[in-house]
């Protein structure tokens, strides 16, 4: 079945068209023309079909592009048709033609997808954005963070050179060097900064009971530190801003915009992910300190106790569950520990406790 029409033909090389006649051989599948004195023949399968108003676009070839349009409408209402079923419909028009329900069908997946990838995809491509970020900064950001926080509290001298002899006598597993600082206040709560700054609430440390308890909490934030979770989260609260940033490899713009929010970082609420990670840490430690790994079961007890009557700060920001303590106790039955009494420890304990 052959059609035959009058077109204008766009080379790609100037903005001026030429007159053709055209010869559409639907048998045979291709499109044929003269250029001149050039007999040119498209196969249909390598042209992309098109309607735009009244005119049926024939568009071949990448560098250049080259494109005829037909107004012939009896010519169009001829052989579209049989084009569109044959699949040499462009893709643009397959989607304009495939009616009300499938266009809502996509919408809504695509709403779908950018709901996930907002909650899931932003946040991990910004988490990963850390690695950019050289550990130098964590420790300008997080001296700054403290010495911000210092200004609001009043620091208890003797208890913090106390807290920090308690953690030198511990093996920490930190990568950096640690400082614990503690701050008179009710407030059960203690928080790690990303330079290594540890604070230790008065409140929380009248809540603990036992030498295991406080050593396991200086564990748990300890590994706050050494993992960067500070930073991650903080980078996965700004997902959205820091997006682009990260996907350019811009270091300079992720930490500006870290910069600016250096002020929430002693209250970020950590993943269950962070957690989980800091718990197995906490308890690491008590295990290689020769202490009853049951201190971190009974810290998150007594933690969860001290909710019944406030809810403490410590537990807005690092969520104690029922199944985290579930974890922790199936850990400290599957494993093996020796437990040794440290005086000296206990000595520093009640000292702080005093």
């Amino acid at each position: 079945m052959l059609f035959k029409t009058t077109a204008r033909f766009y080379d790609g090389k100037t903005s001026v068209p030429q007159n053709i006649e055209v010869f559409l051989d639907i048998k045979q599948d291709k499109l044929s023309f003269e250029n001149g004195q050039q007999k040119i023949v498209w196969k249909n399968t390598a042209i992309k079909f098109s309607k735009n108003n009244n005119n049926l676009i024939c568009e071949h070839g990448n560098d250049p592009i080259q494109q005829i349009f037909i107004s012939d409408a009896d010519f169009i209402k001829k052989t579209y048709p049989i084009l569109k079923s044959k699949g040499h419909q462009h893709w643009y028009d397959g989607l304009v033609n495939l009616g009300f329900m499938n266009h809502l069908l996509i919408a809504i997946s695509l709403l779908a997808l950018i709901g996930l990838s907002y909650v899931y995809v932003l946040p991990w491509v910004a988490e990963k954005a850390v690695t950019i970020i050289p550990e130098s900064y964590d420790n300008e950001i997080g001296q700054l963070a403290f010495n911000e926080e210092m200004l609001l509290n009043k620091i208890d001298s003797s208890k913090t050179k106390t807290l920090n002899q308690f953690a030198s006598e511990l093996k920490l597993n930190n990568k950096k060097k640690l400082k614990f600082t503690v701050v008179n206040s009710d407030i059960v709560n203690a928080y790690a900064l990303p330079d290594g700054n540890i604070v230790v609430f008065t409140g929380i440390l009248n809540a603990l009971q036992s030498t295991e308890e406080l050593a396991g909490l200086l564990g748990h934030e300890s590994s706050h530190v050494n993992n960067r979770h500070s930073m991650k989260m903080l980078c996965r609260n700004l997902s959205g801003y820091l997006f682009i940033s990260a996907i350019l490899g811009d270091a300079n713009g992720v930490m500006a915009i870290i910069g600016d929010n250096v002020n929430s970082l002693n209250n970020l609420s950590f993943s269950r992910k962070f957690e989980t990670e800091a718990d197995n840490d906490g308890y690491t430690v008590l295990i290689k300190n020769n202490l009853n790994p049951e201190g971190m079961t009974k810290l998150f007890t007594r933690l969860k106790e001290e909710e019944t009557i406030d809810i403490p700060e410590f537990l807005s920001s690092h969520p104690v569950t029922d199944e985290r303590i579930k974890e922790i106790q199936k850990r400290i039955k599957s494993g093996k520990h020796n437990t040794i009494d440290n005086q000296k420890l206990t000595f520093l304990f009640q000292k702080i406790k005093e």
